[in-house]
């Protein structure tokens, strides 16, 4: 029995293209997420574990779609092929199953180690950047979601609780102290 053809597109914003990841690879399901690969609390990547079955596939762009960081690639990796389910990273050209390949795990190893670091260095140029234009006095931050705000101040006044909140208006618990702050 031919398990499904699944795939994982990943990008870090709303605003970029999803259409050229997989878009030549006949799939049976894809699972979408926009948003950071710095960790994996990601709605897609969760609805696919749980997905996957046995003799399934899993197609993925390249391993930086997966995840940014070697220990949570690592450990994607593993879970997926515990559950029986065969990875393909398509850039790289790696297909994982869960047999042991000494040199698949060290390529694995050491690209998630590049795309780590690749992480860490534009995180620090922006860090730079932003440091550069708050002594311009150029920086100004985010813009305030004001719709966003007046949401959360009318539902905290109906009694409703943060998470609660945070999770209607599909924004972090972070963002709902800071607009209830104000």
């Amino acid at each position: 029995m031919s398990g499904k053809q699944i795939g994982y597109i990943r990008v870090s914003t709303i605003e970029q293209n999803t259409e050229r990841q997989l878009n030549k690879i006949p799939l049976d399901e894809t699972f979408t997420d926009k948003c950071s690969g710095k960790d994996t609390n990601r709605p897609a990547l969760k609805e696919l574990i749980k997905f996957v079955r046995k003799d399934d596939t899993v197609h993925v762009h390249d391993i930086s779609r997966m995840a940014r960081n070697t220990e949570n690639l690592l450990t994607l990796v593993k879970e997926l092929t515990d559950k029986g389910v065969k990875l393909i990273f398509h850039k790289e050209s790696l297909t994982f199953t869960g047999e042991d390949n000494p040199m698949q795990q060290l390529m694995l190893t050491m690209l998630g180690g590049i795309y780590q670091f690749e992480r860490s260095m534009m995180l620090e140029r922006q860090r730079e950047g932003i440091a550069i234009a708050k002594l311009k006095g150029k920086y100004k931050g985010k813009p305030v979601n004001i719709e966003l705000n007046e949401n959360i101040c009318a539902l905290a006044k109906l009694g409703t609780n943060k998470s609660q909140i945070a999770k209607q208006l599909n924004c972090s618990r972070t963002t709902v102290y800071k607009a209830l702050s104000n």
